[in-house]
């Protein structure tokens, strides 16, 4: 409980710092990548692995 404790109160003392236009960038960047290869995949599973679905 004390570590807890600790890790709080240094949380609490940390300054709120917004994301950077070029961090918000490779986030939106990945998100995207992600989802746009993920569509790939499912469409390559269901394109040349037909027997399960």
């Amino acid at each position: 409980m004390a570590e807890q404790q600790k890790v709080a109160e240094e949380l609490e003392k940390m300054a709120y710092e917004p994301l950077l236009p070029v961090e918000k960038k490779l986030i939106a960047w990945s998100l995207i990548l992600g989802v746009g290869l993920l569509g790939i995949l499912i469409w390559i599973s269901y394109t040349f692995f037909p027997a399960g679905h």
